[in-house]
């Protein structure tokens, strides 16, 4: 995420961006190129905060912007992306009908930015130095660079004795998928491919609520509750039971998938289960056993 540095001729304090950051502060150009609002909204819950405002229909003209980590498990995911993994949960969605408040805390500090020697330079650095962005940079040096909507941040890793594993941290902040498969693996169609690209979008929920169930199979989400439960059940006394977090993650599952049947909605719990409930489990007989 970079850091303060005084290394420089003067020994002032300057801040050293990164890829990383620069990519969020692009992300962030989108936004602000769009017919959406940014703004300051202050709540008893998390005080005075960035907010991004407008209707559904805007969303579709904000790109998703895809932050690809490759070989991320060669050092510990927990130390060096720690503030993102903690930042990530206080992203909020507030909708009501069409229209939304986005919201989450910053990663780069206002505290931090305050300290920072030649705010200017860090504003060219993070691309923001167009006349346009006057407003916006204002309001990140007040309240920070949070989050942004768009920013999809995913992984390559390989489970092998050079790397590091993943603590139930990052697990329950993410979504695992295991290809132990080689894909695609059909020779013939290698000058011909049959398949095509799935456009792939970001996530508009933080929160599930009954009313998003209302038109799929389980309107009320009771089975889905009765399934965690019972998965529960097995994992009793065992470090690996599955709290609020999970549950809001798999209704939220069921939320997006809109399953129509039975056989769908189990699906959607098997996919749950290969993605965030048996990657966390681990361990010898000891601790594995009630």
């Amino acid at each position: 995420m970079g850091y303060i540095s005084r290394l420089s001729s003067s020994g002032q304090a300057e801040y050293i961006t990164t890829d990383v950051l620069q990519f969020i502060a692009k992300a962030w150009r989108a936004i602000a190129d769009s017919n959406l609002t940014i703004d300051v909204q202050n709540s008893d819950d998390h005080g005075e905060r960035l907010v991004v405002s407008g209707d559904r229909g805007a969303l579709q003209a904000v790109l998703p912007y895809w932050l690809c980590l490759d070989e991320m498990n060669l050092a510990p995911v927990e130390q060096y992306f720690a503030d993102y993994l903690s930042v990530l949960e206080t992203r909020e969605w507030d909708w009501d009908e069409d229209t939304f408040i986005y919201s989450s805390d910053a990663l780069l500090k206002p505290a931090t930015i305050s300290a920072v020697a030649d705010t200017d330079k860090l504003r060219v650095d993070l691309g923001f130095e167009l006349p346009d962005y006057d407003d916006l940079w204002q309001l990140i040096c007040q309240y920070g660079l949070a989050i942004p909507f768009n920013l999809m941040v995913a992984g390559t890793v390989n489970m092998d004795e050079t790397t590091h594993g993943f603590s139930r941290k990052v697990i329950d902040r993410a979504l695992s998928f295991d290809f132990g498969e080689f894909f695609p693996n059909d020779y013939d169609t290698f000058f011909a491919p049959t398949s095509h690209n799935k456009s792939l979008g970001y996530p508009i929920w933080s929160q599930a609520r009954k009313d998003d169930l209302a038109n799929t199979c389980d309107a009320d989400g009771s089975q889905t509750l009765a399934f965690l439960s019972a998965v529960n059940t097995v994992l009793k006394t065992t470090p690996f039971e599955l709290a609020y977090r999970a549950l809001n993650e798999l209704l939220l599952a069921v939320v997006s998938t809109q399953p129509q049947d039975e056989l769908t909605l189990k699906a959607v719990w098997d996919d749950f289960m290969m993605c965030k409930v048996l990657p966390r489990i681990e361990g010898d007989s000891d601790k594995l056993s009630a």
